[in-house]
C-alpha cells in the first residue's frame, strides 16, 4: 500500500505544478458555465411547460459541472500511459514490483485530483457570491451534504475505472485514438455532461440510469442540488458501487490478460 500512495503522492504534486494551466482553464470554465446557465434561462423564460429540474438546481448542477470538471471528464487522459504501451516501455513497468493496474488507478486518481483542487475552489467561490439567479446554493440540508461527498468519491472512482478501460485497450489496438475518441463521445452524452439526464425523455432516461455512465457526475450533482433525494440516494449510491465494482474487476482481468500476450515492438 505505501508504495501506491507514494505513486499518488508523487503525481499528485506534479499535476500541482501546471498554475499556468489551471488559470486559463479556471477563466474557460467560468465562461462556459455562464453561457450555459444563460442558454437554459432563455429556455426557462420562453419555454410554456414545466420543467424537470428547477433552475436554481440547474445553475447548482452546471457550477458543480464546471468546478468539478477535471474528476469527471473521461478527455482527462494521461499520455504517458498511452506511450508506455506503444514504445514498449510497458516492459520496464511489467518488471517492476508493482501491479500495473494499481499503479495507473493510483496516478489516474492523482492526476486528476491535482487538477480538480487547482481549478475548483476559485471557481465554486464566484459562483457562491454571484446574483440571484445565477448563484450556487449550498445543500438543503447536512444529510444531502454528506450524501453529495460520498457519491463524489464514487462517481469519481466510476470515472478513473472507466478510463482504465480506455487504456488497457490500447494492448489490443493499433491506435487507441478510435477507442478514445467513441469511448469520450459516448460518456459526455450519457453522463449528463452535455444535457442533464431528467431533460431527456422519460423512457431514454430510464434506461441511461441504469449504465455506469450515469453513475459517474449525474449522481453527486444531482443530490447536491437536491434534484435526488430520499430513498433514491441510496439506490443511486448503490448503483455507483456495484458499477465501480464491475469496472475494477473487468480491469484487472483484462489487465493480466493482456500481460500475458504483450507484445513489444521491435524487441
Amino acid at each position: 500500500m505505501k508504495k501506491y500512495l507514494s505513486f499518488f503522492r508523487l503525481r499528485f504534486i506534479y499535476g500541482l505544478q501546471y498554475r499556468a494551466a489551471a488559470l486559463a482553464g479556471i477563466a474557460t470554465q467560468f465562461t462556459w458555465g455562464m453561457l450555459e446557465i444563460l442558454l437554459f434561462k432563455a429556455f426557462y423564460e420562453e419555454g410554456s411547460g414545466e420543467f424537470p429540474m428547477a433552475f436554481s438546481a440547474l445553475v447548482s448542477y452546471i457550477w458543480l459541472q464546471q468546478a468539478l470538471l477535471a474528476l469527471f471528464m473521461t478527455w482527462f487522459l494521461e499520455n504517458e500511459i498511452f506511450d508506455t504501451i506503444k514504445n514498449g516501455n510497458i516492459a520496464y513497468e511489467l518488471c517492476r514490483p508493482v501491479d500495473v493496474y494499481n499503479m495507473w488507478f493510483t496516478r489516474s486518481m492523482a492526476n486528476r485530483l491535482s487538477k480538480a483542487v487547482l481549478r475548483s475552489m476559485p471557481i465554486l467561490m464566484i459562483a457562491i457570491i454571484m446574483p440571484e439567479p445565477y448563484r450556487l446554493h449550498i445543500p438543503k440540508d447536512f444529510v444531502s451534504g454528506i450524501w453529495f461527498l460520498i457519491t463524489l468519491i464514487l462517481g469519481y472512482l466510476v470515472v478513473v475505472a472507466f478510463c482504465m478501460l480506455i487504456y488497457i485497450s490500447t494492448f489490443f489496438t493499433i491506435s487507441p485514438m478510435g477507442v478514445r475518441m467513441v469511448a469520450i463521445s459516448v460518456v459526455e452524452f450519457f453522463s449528463g455532461s452535455v444535457v442533464p439526464l431528467p431533460f431527456l425523455p422519460n423512457k431514454i432516461r430510464m434506461v441511461m440510469e441504469l449504465l455506469p455512465f450515469a453513475s459517474m457526475q449525474n449522481v453527486p450533482l444531482r443530490i447536491y442540488s437536491g434534484d435526488i433525494a430520499g430513498i433514491r440516494i441510496y439506490e443511486k449510491a448503490a448503483l455507483q458501487l456495484f458499477w465501480l465494482v464491475i469496472l475494477v474487476v473487468a480491469g484487472k482481468l483484462l489487465t493480466k490478460k493482456a500481460a500475458k500476450k504483450v507484445v513489444i515492438q521491435g524487441g
